[in-house]
This record gives structure tokens, sequence and C-alpha cells, in this order.
């Protein structure tokens, strides 16, 4: 009797101390809810939505009609506009993204030396960021760079007649690479957090052996920053992909001058809201996600061999 009632009493008390337990657990669980609902309301749900629309026929007004891969199929084999936006999506992801990471890391290397007024200039340096890749900035971009524009009224005081920047095919897309690169302040931010994490007692070794700053550079900083480089890089190459608003603004949602600014995303949006083909825009939507996870997946597979941890 007497084991029995103390088993009874530990049985009682781990009860006891379960309850309480339990409660913040679903105090948690509630805490938790506003964000699950909006993630399986406003993203999971809409993504498995596009999954299956990209096999169906679908013009937002009749019923979907369900194609199999034919939209896959046309995608890959008669879709020339499909590789003309590829082509150019490349070009601006192969030309912004390392100017960007160099220009910032340039920035942030000048920032590191402790001037004077350093969270000023923090500050301005990451207000384009802030701004983002607004209607307004992209507005801003055109009014600079078209034939009137700022940047010819700056080269007409040297003689110099420019040519109107974004209607020309040979130099529109450069134009939106140059906004890139202007908004160079997330990664700045990032590369310094990085470059105030490198112990300064190496920097006294390498100069009391002799070393030039670009051997530093080369074989302290860098070598050092490539977890942050890494990280700096995949997050802008996606960014690079997503870009759409620039491009829209600038052409006038058109990709011109002669497709030279069809980003992928601008040609999937005209697909779903110019041409109502919403079952080949989610198609197109999810060839994107695949293009944006093989790079990604790369990066990750090539980190091993470039990116040194401190192990």
């Amino acid at each position: 009797m007497a084991i029995a009632s103390i088993e009874s009493g530990g049985r009682q008390a781990a009860a006891a101390s379960i309850a309480p337990r339990r409660r913040k657990n679903w105090s948690g669980y509630l805490f938790l809810l506003p964000w699950l609902a909006g993630f399986l309301l406003l993203t999971l749900g809409p993504t498995l939505a596009s999954l299956v629309l990209s096999f169906t026929n679908f013009d937002l007004i009749g019923s979907p009609r369900y194609v199999g891969t034919a939209n896959y199929v046309r995608i890959f084999t008669a879709d020339a506009k499909f590789w003309t936006s590829l082509k150019v999506t490349f070009l601006y992801v192969a030309l912004a993204v390392p100017f960007k990471l160099a220009f910032a890391l340039a920035v942030a290397m000048m920032l590191n030396k402790g001037i004077r007024g350093l969270p000023v200039y923090r500050a301005l340096f990451y207000l384009p960021s802030l701004l983002g890749a607004s209607v307004a900035i992209a507005v801003l971009w055109r009014k600079i760079f078209a034939g009137d524009g700022l940047l010819n009224q700056v080269l007409g005081l040297f003689g110099i007649q420019g040519p109107s920047w974004i209607s020309n095919p040979d130099t529109a897309l450069y134009t939106l690479v140059a906004l890139s690169i202007w908004q160079f302040g997330s990664p700045m931010i990032i590369f310094l957090a990085g470059l105030r994490q490198i112990p300064q007692d190496m920097y006294e070794a390498a100069s009391l052996d002799g070393a030039s700053p670009a051997r530093q550079f080369w074989k302290i900083t860098l070598p050092l920053l490539t977890p942050v480089l890494f990280f700096n890089a995949i997050v802008q190459t996606i960014d690079a992909f997503k870009a759409f608003t620039p491009a829209f603004i600038i052409s006038e949602g058109t990709g011109g001058p002669v497709d030279s600014t069809l980003f992928y995303t601008l040609y999937l949006y005209q697909e779903a809201f110019a041409y109502l083909r919403m079952g080949y825009a989610s198609a197109l939507a999810w060839v994107l996600v695949i293009i944006i996870a093989c790079f990604t997946a790369f990066s990750f597979l090539s980190a091993k061999y470039w990116v040194h941890y401190d192990d």
C-alpha cells in the first residue's frame, strides 16, 4: 500500500508539472497562429495553386482546362521570347551582382578606416537600398538617362552630345545595372560588420613582415570575409533574378527597346496580365523557381572550395 501510494503521488506530481508546460506550449502556438495563418493562406496556398495552374490553360474568365505538360513543352521548344528574356536576365545578373558586391566592399573598407562622421555616411550610403526598387526611384532613373535627362545635360557642359540611354538597345540594360549598383547599401552594411570581426593583430603582424596593403587584402581580408561574401552573393543573386520594377518603369512595360530590357519577370507579367495566360505564366514562374534553386544549390556545393570558416 505504501508503494502504491508513493507511485500515485509521483504520477500526480508529474501530471502537475506537465500541465504548466502544456499551457506554455499552447500559448506559444497561439502567438504563432497569425504568422502560420498568413503563411498557409498567403504563401503556401498560392504557391501550390500556381503549381496546379501551370498544368492548365487558364485565362481568369473560364475554368482552368488541364493540358498536362504542354505549357512547359511550349516554353522550351516554341517560345523565342522566353530565351530572349532569359538571356537578358542572365546578362543583368552577371553584371549587376559582381559590380554591386565589389563596390559595396570597397565602400565598406573605406568606412572601416574609422573616418569621422561614420554613422552619417553609413546612413547616407544605406538610404538607396532602404528606398528599394520603388516606382519613384525608377521614374527618377528614367529622367536621369532620358535624351534630355540630367546625365546628358551634364555632358553638354563639356560639349558632348549624349544619346538617349534608355532608348538605345545597346545601353538601356546598362542603365538598369547602374541602378542596381547604386543600391549597394545593404551588402555594404553586411560587409562592414564582417570587416569589424577580423582581428587587427593579423594586419599588424603582416605589416611587420613587410606585406603590402594589396597583399594583406588578398591574404587576410578576402579569405576571412568569404562567409559574408557568400551570403551577400546568394541574396543579391536571388534579388537580381527577381528584378521587375526598374525594367517595367523604364521600358513602360514593353521590355524595349528591341527587348533589351525584357527581364524574365517582366515577360512573366506580360503573359499573366497583358495576355491573361495565367496557366502559362504559372509555368514560367516555376521555371524561374527551378533556375534560382539550381544557382543556389551550385553556390552551396561550390562553397566548400572557396568559403573559409573559423575551422
